[in-house]
């Protein structure tokens, strides 16, 4: 089932509906998949235990963290390319499949090897977000893409807040039973797709022909073409990779600067997470309507920009919960850069670009962490905000770009 649009791009009655349910099935899977993937980290490295010995576990454990975003950075585009030439719903339907053996394999993994060979695949077969992306593209238009794009980052957070949750639950009756619920998760999201969610891409013989080579840095190279381009993409991968503060520093800072412990820690994460899927979803469309994708991306940047400055300079507690909501608030240009993005590319080049932005954000997990945990660790004896003082610095990297944005 491919939707149709007329002549002057606005689809039919029922290409509406074909792509409401599309909509419906892409935030669905999203879901599943991001509680596939925070399903089994809470009992990697008890896994681990049973495989190699104690004092190799912590190695191992950020080997295999590392690998899935690894993989994720060289196939995202390659996905995507594969899906502007054959279509987004083969791509989806088979990477669900793909996940849901790889984590079958992986809940009996007998040795080391395996459990590598599973993180790869699951690293491969998980970078269905750059599909997603180009199916909300394909089927959205205007004002009303940024609004998906935040739901679609919505549902991933959910999924990753909630998957660990029950993966440490069932990690209480076996190390293997998030593996094996994974795959379950992942099954689900297949049959779902291969059932109900129509194809989006209008496909024709020019669309097979189209693409070029499966070089996994050729949509990297392609996107980066134009001045316009450059500059969006420059922005998204600095906000990528500014994301990666609190992602990889919350609990240190947490349990530093303000003596939490591990149930805090949890809690403020959880807390976090919600309000920034809420923002994502239920704010983030209505403010790129009212004040238009530009000036939403920017005001996301400020409020970011705010609520790290005021995070190094917290001295209590009770700070932080207005400081996350300003920081939950600044998800909103997330989704305003996306469908910025999405206009810069006509219907063939989606894929491509979708693939080439996952890929981006994949670079940014493997470099931020590097990259902040040494600033924090250099800076700690003097002062333990700076490494917040850094993410300011790079978002005032932006500001000559933003600042040459078209309105």
């Amino acid at each position: 089932m491919t939707l149709e649009k007329t002549d002057g791009g606005t689809p039919p009655a029922s290409g509406v509906r074909a792509g409401r349910k599309a909509l419906w099935v892409l935030f669905a899977a999203g879901s599943l998949d991001a509680f596939g993937i925070g399903l089994v980290m809470p009992v990697l490295p008890g896994l681990l235990r049973n495989l190699t010995h104690a004092d190799e576990v912590a190695g191992h454990y950020g080997i295999l963290v590392s690998l899935y975003a690894v993989m994720q950075f060289a196939f995202a585009p390659v996905l995507g390319i594969l899906s502007d030439r054959y279509g987004r719903r083969p791509v989806l339907i088979i990477s669900l499949a793909g996940a849901a053996v790889d984590y079958s394999i992986m809940a009996t993994a007998p040795s080391l090897a395996v459990l590598y060979l599973g993180r790869m695949i699951a690293g491969i077969t998980g970078a269905t977000g750059a599909v997603a992306g180009a199916a909300i593209a394909d089927t959205t238009q205007g004002e009303e893409r940024a609004r998906h794009f935040g739901t679609l980052g919505a549902c991933f957070g959910v999924g990753m807040i909630a998957g660990p949750i029950v993966g440490g639950l069932l990690g209480s009756v076996g190390l293997h039973a998030p593996f094996a619920a994974a795959a379950v998760m992942n099954g689900f999201g297949f049959l779902f797709a291969l059932f109900f969610l129509p194809e989006s891409r209008r496909m024709g013989p020019a669309s097979v022909a189209a693409g070029g080579g499966f070089n996994p840095l050729a949509g990297l190279r392609q996107t980066l073409r134009g001045p316009l381009l450059m500059r969006l993409v420059t922005v998204f991968f600095v906000m990528q990779l500014v994301g990666q503060v609190p992602a990889v520093l919350w609990v240190i800072f947490g349990e530093h600067r303000f003596g939490w412990d591990a149930r805090m820690t949890g809690l403020s994460l959880a807390i976090f997470g919600l309000l920034h899927a809420v923002a994502q979803g239920v704010i983030s469309g209505p403010a790129a309507a009212r004040l238009g994708e530009r000036r939403a991306l920017q005001l996301g940047i400020l409020l970011d920009s705010l609520g790290y400055g005021l995070l190094a300079l917290a001295t209590a507690s009770w700070m932080v919960l207005p400081i996350m909501l300003l920081l939950a608030a600044g998800g909103i240009g997330s989704p305003a850069l996306q469908a910025l993005l999405s206009r810069t590319v006509d219907e063939e080049g989606q894929g491509r670009l979708q693939g080439a932005l996952a890929s981006l954000t994949s670079l940014a997990s493997i470099v931020g962490p590097l990259l902040f945990i040494g600033l924090y660790s250099l800076t700690l004896a003097s002062w333990d905000g700076w490494v917040w003082v850094a993410g300011i610095a790079l978002y005032l990297l932006c500001v000559p770009a933003l600042r040459r944005l078209p309105r």
